[in-house]
């Protein structure tokens, strides 16, 4: 059978959340890259043809194609249990989705590229795609002073989805609006402990940058 092919882009952090599930879970897999800022290949016909939304990441895997990064952690999740990227209780799911939730539907889509459009000025959309970064962090510190109790995972006692989120949207955070987070000192601990972790340290964007030699 032949290897995943995840189609993303290297800076997108919906893209580094697949990757680093992929490298977690020991899976091999071909990254192809979709170009969404400069040549804007996800709004090809062919592209089209690949992902409904023309939006990344999306995977070929198992003779099927999947879009949309949280349905595509829990298919990998649900076809290669091990190991696994949820907690061990009703609860800790819970915790681990409100983080998910709090990222995924609160502040990515909030930041995405093609808003850009939609402003009359590049400083009115950096104002706002800043603004909700902040709230979103804002309610990230509070969940996380709840949900991590040994300040190296999100919740529970390994690596999950939540910290796949997490990373990703954090360094997003970093090198679009300069963040201070001193503001946010729990997110600021997870982060710097998680980054460290081979599943993200070693799927970087930069990483996948010089790979690829964009």
């Amino acid at each position: 059978m032949s290897k995943p092919v995840l189609y993303g882009f290297w800076l997108s952090s919906c893209t580094w959340r697949v990757r680093a599930a992929l490298h977690y879970k020991g899976i091999p897999y071909e990254e192809k890259q979709v170009d969404i800022v400069k040549s804007r290949e996800q709004l090809s016909a062919e592209y089209r043809s690949i992902s409904p939304s023309q939006k990344v990441p999306a995977l070929v895997v198992d003779g099927v194609t999947l879009v949309e990064s949280m349905a595509i952690l829990q298919y990998l999740e649900d076809t290669y249990p091990k190991p696994s990227l949820l907690p061990s209780t009703p609860l800790l799911k819970a915790r681990m989705r409100e983080i998910c939730e709090t990222v995924v539907s609160g502040i990515q889509p909030l930041q995405n590229v093609g808003l850009a459009s939609h402003f009359s000025t590049e400083q009115q959309y950096k104002d706002f795609t800043k603004y909700w970064t902040l709230r979103g962090l804002e309610t990230l510190e509070d969940l996380l002073k709840t949900s991590s109790s040994s300040g190296q995972f999100c919740v529970g006692d390994h690596l999950t989805m939540a910290d796949l989120c997490l990373v990703p949207q954090v360094y997003n955070a970093l090198s679009r609006h300069n963040v201070d987070l001193a503001k946010f000192p729990t997110v600021a601990v997870l982060y710097d402990t998680l980054l460290k972790m081979p599943a993200l340290r070693d799927t970087r964007p930069e990483i996948v940058r010089g790979k690829n030699k964009l």
